[in-house]
């Protein structure tokens, strides 16, 4: 196991957001501009990192029938702490996130590195994992940020970049913008992929989430058909 390879898988390789689809409600829903999926990203990283660094550190003393509900505990204090600190210090960013700071204890991402690695390694690897998880998040939801603020006010981090743009696409700093911008994020990503894979001579596999062999949506259509 090598320490730049924990640190940087969260970054592409097994992107939260983008490659393990993990924590997509808050994605789509705080990240209208970059301010804000920048704030939401680091919130989320700061409860990453010290909540895997405490369960790596509990992991031997949890009985194993109530680790999930402990793991939920060390979440939750740090998420309050977050939410406390953002309240006190960034309120307007505080405001405009809600109430996802405070169902940051409950994002699948956090649970889901306790309980897939701060459970099974050490410390050190473990803030690893959730620095390297966090900043993914934080990378991930910045870009969409970043296109969705661009093309609904035509500006950056809240700064107008054209200036005689009046009038953007509205839908983009809204809730369907979000799911517009990750498809189109989605698909330039698995073209690359399929180009690199092509280029070293193996066959690309979609993630099961995006492969049609894993649909049931057209079953479920001819099904339906027949019992008419």
């Amino acid at each position: 196991m090598k320490p730049m390879q924990e640190l940087l898988k969260g970054l592409w390789k097994e992107n939260p957001v983008l490659v393990l689809f993990l924590g997509m409600c808050p994605s789509l829903a705080t990240s209208s501009n970059a301010k804000n999926g920048l704030g939401m990203g680091l919130a989320t990283t700061f409860v990453l990192v010290c909540s895997n660094m405490a369960i790596s550190m509990i992991r031997d003393i949890v009985p194993a029938k109530i680790r999930i509900p402990c793991y939920i505990i060390v979440i939750a204090a740090f998420t309050t702490v977050v939410d406390l600190g953002m309240q006190a210090y960034t309120e307007t960013l505080y405001n405009a996130l809600g109430i996802f700071i405070p169902l940051i204890v409950v994002n699948c991402i956090v649970l889901g590195r306790a309980e897939a690695f701060a459970s099974k390694n050490g410390i050190f690897f473990s803030a690893l994992d959730g620095l390297g998880m966090g900043l993914g998040f934080t990378a991930a939801l910045t870009f969409i940020g970043i296109i969705r603020e661009f093309l609904s006010a035509g500006t950056f981090f809240q700064i107008k970049l054209i200036p005689g743009w009046e009038y953007g696409f509205s839908v983009m700093g809204q809730a369907p913008g979000g799911f517009i911008v990750m498809g189109f994020i989605l698909a330039a990503m698995n073209i690359y992929n399929s180009r690199q894979a092509a280029r070293e001579g193996r066959t690309f596999e979609l993630p099961q989430e995006l492969d049609c062999r894993h649909c049931n949506i057209c079953r479920l259509a001819g099904t339906d058909e027949k019992e008419k």
